[in-house]
């Protein structure tokens, strides 16, 4: 019987993977060989675009500060959030498999980088006028090869929920090219680092996505092209949230409302912040507001001033968008609804302009104690760290609690009142606000969240239309 052969399109579509795979792994090989051997014309490419980019970057600190953004897009921690937060919604949404191979590349990503570093031993690039450190060795960049298992990784699994696909990829692909560009022109790295980093990514990349398509081959399930996703059949699951109806309805109304709302909420603040400042001097009130922060002083010892130091830490700017950036991919994950995410968002971007525009305006001094955390941009009336703790947390609990029906939803209301009040009383402890200046945070909490649980209703679960007020 007569074997029929393979159309040449199918053949095609088989061995061209396969040797672009083959193409990138010959590509990383032979540039470990040219590092080992230190060939003097590699050498001499490598050392010459470091001085150049540093003769560019270095006279000029915007410059500087630009790359220093960028480059921490790639850097471990964005990259081990956005892997653990990807998973997580993965699972939420049942997708294991895809929650295996996300958790499983990145693992791979991790261990490839300080072994092969190790195996290469090439030293830092040095530069006449350094702006920039990186610990260990050079070869190849982690950043580049981070960035580029990572955010590919998170392309071919959430590519099928995508509508506009190759301005996604576009986008994907800009941003690891930026990440390694900018590794270099902060001196930290030579181009061959770069180059490396991104060819071992891309092979580790295409490795791993090639066992996971034998994986669903053996499962039984069919195997489509890359540029559709690793499962085009869960696009619908990991897509963040239906598109039945608009997040807010009514959205012209309700942004009149909001900001009719901050204006009359920094309104009060602004007078319970200038009647604080101008009249409490020599009054009962004046002298509670120090006599507290004095008497919380008397009790300073080293350990003591550690522990304050990790509950101030809980309320500042960093710890609070860290709360919000892991709350609101699993609020939308559970929800599969846009609009906790805006209440969320509203409510810490109305905290950060109320505090900086009422701090501005009162410029209320700092309690007449020593302050552990030193000099502060920021005047005392109204305290940022606990209003930011504050809103973050009732915002959480307003949700929480509209939605949940668990015994553990009350896990919320608990810790809306735990975080700040730790974060106030050590705030007090270190000698940085008044009492009074809790107030005003209180204030700020009750007027902003309670204005946006009334404008946008955060507790609907739905989004029909609405009817107008």
């Amino acid at each position: 019987m007569a074997v029929e052969a393979a159309p040449p399109g199918r053949l095609a579509g088989r061995w061209v993977p396969l040797l672009v795979v083959v193409a990138v792994g010959l590509g990383f090989g032979l540039l470990v060989l040219l590092v080992r051997l230190h060939l003097e014309p590699v050498m001499s490419v490598d050392r010459g675009v470091a001085r150049e980019l540093n003769e560019v970057v270095s006279p000029r600190p915007y410059l500087v500060n630009a790359l220093n953004r960028t480059t921490r897009l790639g850097g471990r921690p964005v990259m081990l959030w956005l892997v653990g937060v990807a998973a997580l919604l993965l699972l939420v949404r049942r997708r294991g498999r895809l929650a295996v191979y996300l958790l499983a590349t990145a693992a791979g990503a991790l261990l490839l980088d300080p072994s092969v570093k190790s195996l290469v031993g090439r030293l830092r690039p040095v530069v006449e006028a350094p702006v920039a450190a990186a610990p260990g060795n050079s070869f190849p960049s982690g950043h580049a090869l981070g960035s580029m298992v990572v955010y590919g990784a998170v392309l071919l699994v959430f590519l099928p929920a995508v509508r506009y696909r190759k301005l996604f990829i576009s986008a994907v692909g800009l941003l690891v090219f930026a990440i390694g560009v900018t590794r270099i022109a902060l001196g930290v790295h030579y181009l061959t680092d770069v180059l490396a980093g991104w060819l071992l990514g891309a092979l580790w990349l295409s490795v791993t996505a090639y066992a996971f398509r034998l994986w669903r081959r053996e499962a039984g399930h069919p195997v489509a092209p890359l540029d559709e996703g690793l499962e085009p059949e869960a696009a619908e699951a990991i897509k963040p949230a239906p598109d039945l109806s608009r997040p807010i309805p009514h959205r012209w109304v309700k942004a009149t409302e909001t900001l009719t709302g901050w204006v009359f909420t920094f309104g009060i603040l602004y007078v319970v912040g200038y009647l604080l400042k101008n009249h409490t001097e020599g009054t009962w009130l004046g002298r509670f507001d120090d006599g507290v922060v004095r008497w919380l002083q008397t009790f300073r010892t080293p350990t003591l001033d550690d522990v304050s130091w990790v509950w101030s830490k809980a309320g500042d700017t960093h710890a609070i968008l860290a709360i919000s950036l892991v709350f609101c991919p699993i609020a939308l994950a559970v929800w599969r609804q846009w609009r906790p995410v805006v209440f969320v968002v509203l409510t810490m971007v109305g905290e950060l302009t109320l505090f900086l525009c009422t701090a501005v305006a009162v410029q209320r001094d700092r309690p007449p104690v020593a302050q552990l955390d030193g000099p502060m941009p920021t005047s005392s009336f109204p305290a940022g760290h606990i209003a930011a703790t504050m809103c973050i947390w009732v915002a959480i609990a307003v949700l929480v609690m509209g939605r949940m029906h668990s015994r553990w939803r009350w896990l919320a209301v608990v810790l809306s009142v735990v975080m700040p009040a730790g974060v106030a009383l050590s705030r007090m402890y270190r000698g940085m606000h008044h009492p009074t200046d809790l107030l005003g945070a209180a204030i700020l909490t009750a007027l902003w969240v309670g204005l946006l649980w009334w404008v946008l209703r955060p507790d609907v679960r739905t989004a029909p239309a609405e009817v107008r007020r």
